[in-house]
């Protein structure tokens, strides 16, 4: 057993440098523009932000995940309940947001930006019935396009797109209200916990299915029509990025139009792309030009070639399932 005396010339050797090396962290923010905000509070708080996406499952699925039963003669007040909480910590989250955006404007000022802060927060509120109406029928169409569903409570509480678009459709109306930092903090929780990355900017439509989903990737500027069923490993991307900042703003990713079905693995890439309603696209395709509507993409089957080898022998008692 180790005597406490063996560790001291560790913490003494760590004594003597403590100093310099605290004055070359101290140092190094000042390189970057960290040095600039490091001493404000005026950042939202990542724990805070998935509460807020907890708390919002819960008020679109109780039943599912909610703290308590529920009764007729309760729900009303169980509901207002998690909505008081949910605009409380989002007024808080957005306040500061938006501190950090104007802190070295000549127009900050603190109640101004608390006002604008609450008439966000409030403007969000009133968009979360028409998010739930959009989650139900996304729900809706995960069940009829899977047959490996069992039922919509399976979907609800294991479906990893199901929980990908519930975070991006909230994250989406933030960023439709010109919110900074938090929408893209709510998409790539999303994606931590899904493989699935969908940029809060994207526009998708009704009826919107990701069957198994990982490695799925929507950019910004994607724009998805209804009843668009992807599976994993399609990328909705840009043709290039090399010009970087130059390009923001600009139609850089795919239009997928209604009725559309693409398959594993597929790349469809560039502003100017648009994928025709009712058109399936086969596994493995990349895609940089427009396809016509009601057209059928695939890529020819590749021709296995086998050469050499010896056949082996088997022993008859082996075991196949192992």
């Amino acid at each position: 057993m180790k005597s406490g005396k063996q560790e001291e010339p560790v913490s003494r050797e760590f004594n003597q440098c403590i100093t310099p090396l605290t004055q070359e962290m101290v140092e190094s923010y000042h390189e970057d523009d960290a040095y600039t905000t490091y001493t404000s509070t005026a950042l939202p708080n990542r724990n805070e932000i998935i509460g807020i996406l907890c708390d919002i499952r819960e008020l679109f699925y109780p039943r599912h995940y909610g703290s308590r039963e529920l009764f007729n003669c309760t729900i009303q007040y169980y509901i207002g309940d998690i909505l008081m909480r949910i605009e409380e910590k989002l007024h808080k989250q957005i306040r500061l947001c938006l501190m950090r955006k104007y802190e070295n404007s000549e127009k900050y000022q603190v109640q101004a930006v608390a006002d604008e802060a609450a008439q966000i927060s409030c403007a969000f509120m009133k968009t979360l019935p028409k998010i739930r109406t959009h989650m139900a029928q996304d729900v809706q169409a995960a069940y009829d396009g899977d047959p490996a569903a069992a039922d919509k409570d399976q979907i609800i509480f294991s479906y990893p797109g199901v929980f990908a678009m519930m975070v991006f459709r909230v994250a989406h109306e933030l960023y439709q209200l010109g919110v900074p930092i938090i929408p893209r903090m709510m998409t790539e929780y999303a994606h931590s916990r899904t493989g699935i990355d969908i940029n809060p900017g994207a526009t998708i439509g009704k009826y919107f299915f990701m069957d198994h989903g990982t490695g799925i990737v929507i950019g910004e500027t994607t724009i998805i029509g209804d009843y668009v069923k992807l599976y994993q490993g399609v990328t909705l991307g840009a043709l290039s990025t090399r010009g970087g900042q130059n390009l923001r703003g600009h139609k850089r990713h795919p239009t997928i139009e209604d009725n559309v079905t693409i398959y594993s693995n597929v790349s469809i890439l560039g502003g100017e792309t648009v994928i025709g309603h009712d058109s399936i696209i086969g596994g493995n395709c990349f895609i940089t030009q427009s396809v016509p509507a009601g057209s059928k993409v695939s890529v020819k089957n590749p021709e296995l070639q086998v050469e050499g080898g010896e056949p082996q022998e088997v022993e008859e008692n082996f075991d196949w399932a192992n």
